[in-house]
């Protein structure tokens, strides 16, 4: 048997498979609260080992896109409890992405009184969509202070301690894709010269303090962190190849020390795979891989080591039974781009199952 199909037991975390459901924005949560649409769509897709959920806005200011979740307020917790209840109910394991948008997002998406702000006031040039006015683009944020940026990391850890109560198995935290924890990595976007910017130690500061702080509330090896080397996602500003590796490599090794449960790659075919070596060497827990698998190099990645867990995205938005179709080598069904992130059932819940 191939051994994605094999049951996982590393570092703590025991799954039924190697099999990841992939963070992915599907915008089913009207006023930002998750619902029971949304539980059946986690629900259904409950074949993986771990899923982890749509990248979920720790406070009001996070909410940079339309019809995204939060996990800020008691209804919010209520709504998620939908779908960590029909996730355990198949014995699959579910972890919630965190994520604040930071400068990406757009004010026509923020709730009254929310306010987009940033690392820095660098406004990110490209558009984002908007249900009051469709393509918009980008706001303009207003840069967080230092006494700000210490409230940013309570409401993680608060968003952190709802996510237990909401039923999750854990959190991940989303530096990755251009938004706030890797506006802060970014030494182009982030300009700032209090003890949040300038060297690779301050720009890591605000991740590192938040996953040190999450693990001592709610258990580390229910932490992970989600990364992407090399991405320029989001209007992220390349920077030297030399400084990225050493970005990474650095926080693998602080990662480590506080002992998280799992480091998220997100793989990029143009990235230096020394990145991806240094932190497997560096980092001591589970690695997991994403983006671009099929089952033949999923396969050959778990075979060879490079990575403990793989995960698969859009696979899963038009399988809800992925791994029953990997497993019988059945065709797989492509994906509605147009309902992506549509409001409704439609390409979101109505794909067919094998039986």
């Amino acid at each position: 048997m191939e051994k994605l199909f094999t049951p996982f037991d590393k570092n703590g975390l025991k799954l039924k498979n190697h099999i990841v459901m992939a963070p992915m924005t599907r915008s089913r949560a009207l006023d930002n609260i998750p619902n029971q649409l949304m539980a059946t769509y986690y629900g259904q897709r409950s074949e993986a080992g771990l899923i982890i959920t749509e990248a979920t806005a720790i406070n009001p200011d996070a909410l940079g896109y339309t019809r995204i979740p939060g996990i800020f307020n008691q209804q919010q917790i209520a709504g998620w409890k939908l779908s960590t209840d029909a996730v355990h109910a198949s014995g699959s394991k579910i972890f919630l992405q965190l994520v604040h948008s930071g400068r990406i997002g757009h004010v026509d998406n923020l709730p009254v009184g929310a306010k987009l702000v940033g690392v820095s006031d660098i406004r990110a040039s490209g558009q984002i969509y908007t249900d009051t006015r469709q393509m918009q683009d980008f706001s303009q944020p207003k840069a967080l202070s230092t006494a700000e940026v210490e409230t940013v990391i309570e409401d993680c850890v608060t968003a952190a301690r709802n996510a237990i109560q909401a039923g999750f198995d854990g959190v991940e935290l989303h530096s990755a894709n251009g938004y706030l924890m890797e506006q802060f990595l970014n030494p182009h976007i982030n300009n700032r010269t209090d003890r949040f910017g300038g060297s690779i130690e301050n720009r890591a500061r605000f991740l590192l303090t938040v996953a040190a702080k999450i693990s001592a509330a709610i258990g580390r090896s229910n932490v992970g962190v989600r990364f992407s080397p090399y991405s320029t996602f989001n209007d992220l500003p390349a920077y030297e190849p030399q400084q990225v590796h050493e970005t990474y490599q650095y926080l693998a090794d602080k990662l480590n020390e506080i002992g998280i449960c799992y480091i998220h790659l997100a793989l990029n075919p143009d990235a230096d795979k020394a990145t991806y070596e240094a932190v497997r060497e560096k980092f001591t827990g589970n690695l997991l891989y994403c983006n671009g698998l099929d089952m033949q190099s999923a396969e050959k990645i778990l075979e060879g080591g490079s990575a403990d867990l793989v995960g698969f995205g859009r696979h899963f938005i038009a399988n809800p039974d992925l791994v029953t179709r990997l497993q019988q080598k059945a065709a797989l069904q492509q994906p509605d781009f147009t309902t992506f992130y549509a409001a409704g059932e439609q390409g979101y819940i109505d794909y067919s199952f094998l039986s």
